[in-house]
């Protein structure tokens, strides 16, 4: 599988090396030109919101990004990336509130559920929360009462941060 992982902000290096992991052929997108590449997923890392929105516009790359979206292309989505899809693409059917769990500080690690797997590792670093879904929006996981990771046709999206414990990560569903 090849991966494009969006490298213009943010966790790019760490969601990379998940891939990586998982036996993708990885490669960054920072620019038109690397969407002439052909691969199978993009990846969107955590990060910035605000500014990967305002650099894809500034870089070309949102028009044809959403374009590949649009027709089907899967998408795996961390923190900032789920705000990206909710928020500026407009193609993630949820109701996200940034830095829901608080600043920097107030990061954490928990265990949880995710995909049927008890025992998950779930690092929330200024989460955003997922406050309200669309009813076809199939709810991956949990943490007290609200939705932390979503699946929307080839939308696959989290508010916490799956790519920073690859050792427990094996999950098919993306």
């Amino acid at each position: 599988m090849k991966t494009g992982v969006l490298a213009v902000q943010g966790a790019f290096a760490e969601m990379s090396a998940y891939w990586r992991a998982k036996g993708a052929d990885t490669f960054e997108i920072r620019q038109r030109r690397d969407l002439e590449r052909d691969f199978d997923l993009l990846a969107l890392p955590g990060g910035e919101s605000t500014v990967q929105g305002k650099l894809l516009n500034d870089l070309g790359l949102f028009g044809p990004l959403k374009e590949r979206i649009e027709h089907g292309l899967p998408v795996f989505a961390v923190c900032a990336g789920l705000i990206l899809l909710a928020d500026l693409f407009k193609l993630l059917p949820v109701t996200v509130k940034r830095n829901a769990y608080g600043r920097q500080l107030g990061s954490f690690t928990t265990v949880g559920m995710w995909d049927g797997h008890p025992g998950t590792k779930m690092t929330f670093i200024r989460a955003p929360a997922i406050t309200s879904v669309a009813p076809n929006v199939e709810v991956l996981s949990t943490f007290n009462g609200q939705p932390t990771s979503v699946k929307w046709n080839n939308i696959t999206a989290f508010t916490w941060h799956p790519e920073l414990q690859l050792e427990k990560q094996n999950h098919k569903k993306y």
